[in-house]
């Protein structure tokens, strides 16, 4: 059971407004993919996500650390998947994704095996200096209900 949306965005505003509507709405153990190009603006989304979700420290990038958690309404986990360099190495995920907080992944095709079935996936695509397309594919109930809210349809 899937749905699909495609939003673009022509501005670092608009941009973050919809992270900010997505991080309203997270609840307890909902888990983000991410995906797209280097400077695509998978950790510029998360920031305004965390914020929107109660996260008043720095949200920086995980990349070398590949995992942090930071405190918002719930525990909120950000992953980088990138530097994973055996997919299939049990890193024990599903403590995070089942742990009771949000968890964002970027990178995420980089572990698709270790993924959650159920999951809102957001692929972003670069258009131009500010302008993004977002595609987002809902996977399960629980995102589709997610989507529906997020765009109001």
């Amino acid at each position: 059971m899937n749905q699909e949306w495609t939003i673009i965005t022509r501005s670092t505003e608009e941009t973050a407004e919809l992270a900010e509507r997505l991080g309203t709405l997270l609840n307890e153990n909902d888990v983000i993919t991410l995906e797209g190009d280097l400077g695509a603006g998978k950790t510029t989304f998360t920031k305004a996500m965390a914020a929107a979700f109660g996260v008043t420290q720095n949200v920086n990038s995980p990349t070398f650390t590949i995992l942090k958690e930071y405190k918002g309404r719930l525990p909120f986990y950000h992953m980088d998947a990138y530097r994973i360099e055996d997919e299939l190495e049990d890193f024990g995920l599903e403590d995070y994704f089942e742990g009771g907080g949000v968890t964002v992944v970027e990178w995420a095709s980089m572990i698709e095996d270790q993924l959650p079935p159920d999951r809102l996936e957001i692929q972003i695509s670069y258009l131009g200096n500010t302008e993004r397309r977002f595609h987002i594919n809902a996977r399960g109930l629980r995102y589709i209900t997610l989507g529906k809210e997020l765009f109001n349809k």
